[in-house]
C-alpha cells in the first residue's frame, strides 16, 4: 500500500546567516509565525533551531526556544522536533540544553562526525549585516561536525529514554547509516526510524542521484521495513532530490535551513512557499501528503500532550 508523503520543514537551521536572505526567520515571533505558516501549508513535522534575536546567530539557549515553542503549540498540531545540531561549534550539552528543559515529541540526532564546510559562500557575498557572519562561514575550513559514540550515545539515552523523544536520525553519509545500525543492534533505539539522507552538504556525501539511490538501498539492507525514509538535499538540489524521494516511496523536508530559494535565482519568501510547492508536486504525483496524526502514528511518538512547552 502506498503511504502518504511526510513534510517536514526545517524552519530556520543554523546553517544561513541574515545576509543571505532578508526571509530567513531570526527572531521568536517570526520562527513562530513561519513554523505555523509551515504546517498550514502541509508540513506535519517541524524541525526548529533557535537564533539570538539581536543579530540573527544561532543560539542553544531553551529561554529563547521556550520564546516561540508555546506558540507553535497552540497555534498548530504539527510535531515540534528540536535540533541538537544546534549550531557550528557547540559543545554536546549546549545541543542538548534546549530538547532537555522542552521534552519534544522528537529531536534530530546526527550519526557521525564530519567536516561540515560552509566557507566556499563567502565568495557569494561582498558586505555583511554583522560582523560574526563571515567568521563563522571561514572557521568551517577546520571545523569537524563532532558526533562520537560516546556523543549519540549519550544523546540516545538522555532523550530517548530519559523523555521518550524519537528521533530524525540524520544522515549525510554512507557510514552514518551503519552506525545506526549498530546503535540498533544494541537495543538503545528501536524502530520506527526515521531516517533523513542528507546531500549536497560539504563534507558529506555529493547530491547525485547514484547516491541516492545507494543510500536508499544500504537503508532497506539495514533496516528493511523497521524505517521511514526521508530525504533533504542543500540549495538548488532541494526540490529535485525530494521529489525523486516522493516518487520512490519516500518522504521529504524542504525548509529555509536547507535552501534559501523557491526556484532558479528566486528566493523563498517563507518556507511556506517550498511547503507549498511539494505539497504541490506530490499531489500532482497522486500521492496523499500525511497529517500529523498519521505521521506520529507511523513514527510511534508519544503526543503532543507529553511534552513540557
Amino acid at each position: 500500500m502506498v503511504k502518504s508523503v511526510i513534510i517536514t520543514c526545517a524552519v530556520t537551521g543554523g546553517i544561513h546567516t541574515p545576509t543571505m536572505s532578508d526571509y530567513l526567520p531570526i527572531t521568536p515571533q517570526e520562527i513562530a509565525d513561519e513554523a505555523v505558516a509551515a504546517a498550514e501549508a502541509g508540513a506535519s513535522i517541524l524541525h526548529l533551531h533557535a537564533r539570538d534575536p539581536k543579530d540573527g546567530r544561532p543560539t542553544p539557549d531553551p529561554k529563547v526556544f521556550m520564546e516561540f515553542l508555546p506558540r507553535i503549540k497552540q497555534q498548530t498540531d504539527a510535531v515540534v522536533n528540536i535540533t541538537t545540531g544546534g549550531g557550528l561549534g557547540m559543545t554536546l550539552e549546549e545541543r542538548l540544553a534546549a530538547a532537555i528543559a522542552a521534552s519534544p515529541e522528537m529531536t534530530s540526532l546526527n550519526m557521525g562526525s564530519f567536516n561540515f564546510a560552509l566557507y566556499p559562500l563567502l565568495d557569494k557575498y561582498k558586505t555583511w549585516k554583522h560582523d560574526w557572519e563571515p567568521a563563522y562561514l571561514e572557521n568551517t575550513k577546520e571545523f569537524i561536525f563532532k558526533n562520537t559514540f560516546g556523543d549519540i550515545e549519550r544523546t540516545m539515552l538522555e532523550l530517548g529514554e530519559g523523555h521518550g523523544i524519537k528521533f530524525e536520525f540524520e544522515c549525510y553519509d554512507v557510514g552514518h547509516l551503519y552506525n545506526l545500525a549498530h546503535f540498533a543492534d544494541r537495543g538503545l533505539v528501536k524502530p520506527p526510524f526515521l531516517v533523513q539522507t542528507i546531500f549536497g552538504i560539504m563534507g558529506g556525501i555529493g547530491a547525485d542521484e547514484e547516491n541516492l539511490m545507494h543510500m536508499r538501498r544500504i537503508a532497506n539492507k539495514l533496516f528493511g521495513d523497521d524505517y521511514e525514509w526521508s530525504v533533504l538535499a542543500a540549495g538548488r538540489h532541494q526540490m529535485p532530490f525530494v521529489t525523486q524521494a516522493a516518487v520512490m516511496g519516500g518522504n521529504v523536508r524542504v525548509g529555509l535551513e536547507d535552501s534559501l530559494y523557491i526556484g532558479k535565482g528566486e528566493l523563498a519568501k517563507s518556507n511556506a512557499d517550498q511547503v507549498a510547492k511539494i505539497r504541490r508536486i506530490v499531489e500532482d504525483l497522486s500521492l496523499a501528503v500525511a497529517t500529523p496524526e498519521e505521521a506520529r502514528k507511523r513514527l510511534g511518538l508519544k503526543g503532543g500532550d507529553l511534552v513540557n512547552f
